[in-house]
């Protein structure tokens, strides 16, 4: 498991979070290392999705802390995580189908501390990333294909120039093909920029991309380490369908 220190982007700490009565999140402890990508893995229905809303704060917990830079967040909502530098791309994508390419990436500057001012433009930092959007500008979201909707979303969560991005599930429905070129660019943005990423993900090529991994079962954390180190038996136990 990774350690918490000055150098740790996200640490929480006895999360306990509910669905009405239903008890989701249970005494969850996690930390994210700056400029690292850490993966949550498990079946589904153990809390995953959960765990990023929490994080974001589309989801308030009874009980536990969560810090981002040493800051508590936990009162805080969402839209002031969001301008923190949190990045939140959720599962499904849910970018904005009828806005071009080109809008729905300007749109991620709002994100930003100081929101969007003037004229600013798409860096070509995201055009390296994601070479396909160049030539979609102008094409409406809801026009490309899964995987292209995927590289436009997280292109549009790092408009927003985060220090944390969240990823839930982004290989879910894509050809093998485009979820190569998703890691890649993940693998990337880290070693560039140093930006810290938690990844949910069943992919096991993705998840072996990532640095440590947490392993959930019925809403708690039961096995963590370095992806280095993990073992067929969890492989078995937490990603096999």
């Amino acid at each position: 498991m990774p350690s918490a220190s000055p150098e740790t982007t996200l640490k929480i700490t006895g999360l306990n979070v509910y669905y009405g009565e239903s008890h989701i999140l249970r005494d969850v402890d996690l930390s994210v290392p700056k400029g690292k990508m850490v993966c949550l893995i498990g079946r589904n229905g153990v809390g995953k999705t959960t765990m990023l809303k929490t994080i974001v704060g589309l989801l308030q917990p009874r009980s536990g802390r969560m810090e981002y830079g040493g800051l508590s967040i936990v009162k805080q909502p969402t839209h002031k995580r969001i301008r923190l530098g949190i990045g939140y791309v959720p599962q499904g994508r849910e970018i904005i189908p009828r806005l071009t390419v080109e809008e729905n990436l300007l749109l991620g500057i709002e994100a930003r501390p100081g929101g969007r001012k003037g004229n600013e433009e798409i860096s070509e930092e995201i055009f390296e990333l994601f070479p396909v959007l160049k030539t979609m500008l102008s094409r409406m979201g809801g026009d490309l294909s899964g995987g292209q909707q995927q590289q436009l979303a997280i292109a549009r969560a790092l408009m927003g120039k985060p220090q944390l991005l969240l990823l839930d599930e982004p290989t879910e429905g894509i050809q093998p093909s485009i979820i190569l070129e998703i890691e890649a660019a993940v693998r990337r943005i880290i070693e560039t920029t140093g930006i810290s990423v938690l990844l949910v993900e069943q992919h096991l090529h993705f998840v072996r991309q990532a640095d440590f991994y947490y392993a959930m079962q019925r809403g708690g954390i039961v096995a963590s380490g370095s992806t280095s180190e993990l073992s067929n038996e969890v492989i078995q136990q937490f990603l096999a369908v």
